[in-house]
């Protein structure tokens, strides 16, 4: 059955005009009234919606059933990232989202290419927000990952209270030689959110990660060959996420 993310909240019952992509794509299957497809506003759930009116460029459609269920991974997963260049960033975003991760935080690092503000900077996030959201259709996801606006690592780093945090792991992927395993460094915790620090083509730099070290993030290792920034980060999500 097609899965649509709506940003309306969803309650059974409701009759509502799809979002425009989502109402593009039912005409483009070639479905009619009276037959039904899935909605999910991220808030836990899905619903099923039976489709009441095709017109020339919308669909309406009215809220049946909610399902209670949930396919999110057992840890809540955030990852905080130097942004890879190019389109990079949007694989990561989609592949991250696949995983089941809880939400990424872009990074402006020493070593990163991307700088952005303002304006820019908000046209970026939605745009990774709108892939996220893809995603979760594509995945069956019923909760849709927060993209961060894009900060710089200090920033990132002054915001979070380390020390507070209970029943929470702070790795970041080091090349340094006394980093533990990323594996062995999971399984002799007790961690219900973790949150991993990667950095951007080039890792982060000695200054940066001696930043996070001193906030509190524990240098880890995914082993002894150098990955790509984007790779590094989905390991360490596979990782952690599938233990």
């Amino acid at each position: 059955m097609p899965r649509f993310y709506c940003s309306t909240p969803l309650s059974i019952g409701l009759a509502l005009d799809l979002p425009a992509g989502a109402a593009r794509h039912v005409q483009v299957l070639r479905m009619q009234p009276e037959m039904t497809i899935t909605l999910f506003d991220g808030q836990g759930g899905e619903y099923d919606a039976m489709i009441e009116r095709m017109g020339k460029s919308s669909v309406t459609v009215q809220v049946t059933t909610h399902h209670p269920i949930e396919r999110e991974a057992s840890l809540a997963v955030h990852l905080a990232l130097g942004v890879p260049a190019n389109e990079r960033m949007d694989w990561l975003v989609e592949k991250a989202t696949e995983l089941g991760v809880a939400s990424i935080q872009p990074l402006m690092t020493e070593r990163g290419v991307l700088r952005l503000s303002g304006e820019r900077a908000e046209k970026k996030q939605a745009h990774w927000q709108a892939i996220a959201h893809a995603a979760c259709e594509q995945s069956g996801r019923n909760r849709v990952p927060h993209i961060h606006t894009i900060k710089t690592l200090g920033g990132y780093l002054a915001a979070q209270k380390i020390a507070a945090q209970k029943d929470t792991c702070h790795i970041i992927l080091s090349l340094q030689t006394n980093s533990t395993i990323l594996v062995q460094a999971m399984r002799s915790k007790a961690c219900e959110t973790v949150y991993v620090l990667s950095g951007a083509e080039g890792g982060l730099s000695a200054t940066e990660e001696s930043k996070a070290l001193a906030a509190g993030y524990e240098p880890v290792t995914l082993g002894n060959r150098v990955l790509r920034a984007e790779t590094a980060a989905i390991a360490a999500l596979v990782t952690v996420i599938t233990g």
